[in-house]
């Protein structure tokens, strides 16, 4: 009986310290609107993804620089370590009730890495900026150069295997599941690779992470949802769908998009830098490459 009260009352405190992360507090794609209505929100971590020479020529007041080659990959292009991810967004002063707000230069994809980064270590009430810098510079909000150092709170990762995938998992995958390369076209189509082979996984579909957003002369944005309903519209929600592309950026534009439409996607990492060089993995090309 003492066993299964001391059992219970563990659950409810990981349930206490963790029950603001799974209850969903900020949007996926963040207005300026909502930003400034809750600019003042303690529990609010705005962070800045762009190269810090970038970030010390002007960001957002209260933006935390993770400049994303620095802190959300390793030297390889992966994912950092576990401990490495959680002394970082530790310092970024991200704990179990914050809500996290990211932004970066336009192209958002490096911004979506570090939104799936948080996904996989359990933080879900995190959310990407729906413009640009340039764009909230041009919407009046306040721009400073001096960095903003956070007080640290205490990030604790509990990691969800569920939106990984492997080289092995991918594999399986082929013909049974939805696979969607987020690469440039002519990545896709072969004319192009950073790898010894070229072309794209079997089987797999094309949507660039750059689709999911348009530039304009005032700063970039991402779609609205109902053109990222449209966007893909094709897609089957009653399966499963496995993103990949060079470095996990593009894939991770996709996996926030996807997510937010109602879709179970997961992230093969490793991507193409992985089965581009395996000669063993099955691929196709646009070229009439086929093994």
């Amino acid at each position: 009986m003492k066993l299964k009260i001391v059992i219970l009352s563990c659950i409810l405190s990981i349930q206490m310290i963790y029950g603001a992360t799974n209850k969903h507090e900020i949007p996926t794609f963040i207005s300026s609107s909502w930003l400034k209505q809750h600019y003042n929100d303690k529990r609010l971590v705005i962070i800045d993804v762009r190269k810090e020479e970038l970030y010390n020529k002007g960001h957002l007041e209260h933006a935390v620089n993770l400049p994303t080659f620095k802190k959300l990959f390793d030297s390889k292009l992966f994912m950092p370590k576990i401990n490495i991810l959680k002394q970082t967004f530790s310092d970024a002063g991200i704990n179990s009730n914050s809500l996290v707000a990211i932004y970066d230069n336009g192209d958002f994809i490096w911004a979506a890495r570090c939104y799936w980064l948080l996904d996989v270590l359990g933080h879900t009430n995190v959310g990407l900026l729906r413009d640009s810098f340039l764009s909230l510079k041009n919407q009046n909000f306040k721009i400073t150069t001096k960095p903003f150092i956070p007080k640290p709170k205490e990030f604790i990762p509990m990691v969800d295997n569920s939106i990984i995938e492997t080289k092995l998992s991918t594999m399986l995958a082929i013909n049974k599941k939805v696979i969607i390369d987020g690469r440039p076209k002519e990545y896709y189509d072969g004319y192009k690779s950073v790898a010894k082979r070229s072309g794209h996984i079997k089987s797999a579909l094309n949507y660039p992470g750059s689709g999911n957003s348009r530039k304009t002369v005032s700063g970039n944005h991402i779609l609205k949802i109902g053109q990222l309903k449209k966007l893909y519209s094709k897609l089957d929600k009653n399966k499963p769908v496995i993103l990949y592309c060079q470095d996990g950026a593009d894939a991770a534009m996709n996996f926030v998009v996807l997510k937010e439409l109602g879709y179970k996607a997961s992230v093969y990492e490793a991507g193409w830098l992985e089965w581009g060089n395996d000669s063993s993995l099955p691929i196709e090309s646009a070229k009439g490459t086929k093994k």
